[in-house]
């Protein structure tokens, strides 16, 4: 669902597919962890050992959250020599993780509530 540039976003209720899917978007970056992970990628790509560095995890432990990023399609792996190197490349996935974690960056007294 697109909206023109200008035009009022309609509130008419959405389907149930495109519900779960957002949902479930929601859920995988739920984990800080993950998170961190996509945030990091949305920068540059990164091999599993730098991200581990990074996050602070295990490696074992970031392979098992970019796996499920995978999966879910929100990060995906390419060969580079013998290591993968792992990208976010769908542009929605970076403006999601860009717009959450500059909202949350804004001091808390600044923040406008509806």
């Amino acid at each position: 669902m697109t909206f023109p540039a200008g035009a009022p976003a309609t509130h008419e209720p959405l389907p149930p597919a495109v519900l779960q899917d957002a949902a479930a978007t929601f859920g995988m970056l739920a984990a800080t962890a993950r998170l961190q992970i996509v945030w990091l990628l949305s920068g540059g790509e990164r091999d599993v050992g730098t991200l581990a560095e990074e996050v602070g995890q295990t490696v074992a432990a970031v392979s098992q959250h970019l796996a499920k990023l995978k999966l879910a399609g929100l990060v995906r792996a390419r060969r580079e020599g013998r290591r993968q190197v792992y990208l976010v490349d769908d542009p929605h996935v970076v403006e999601i993780v860009n717009l959450i974690v500059s909202h949350h960056g804004e001091p808390r007294t600044s923040r406008r509530h509806a």
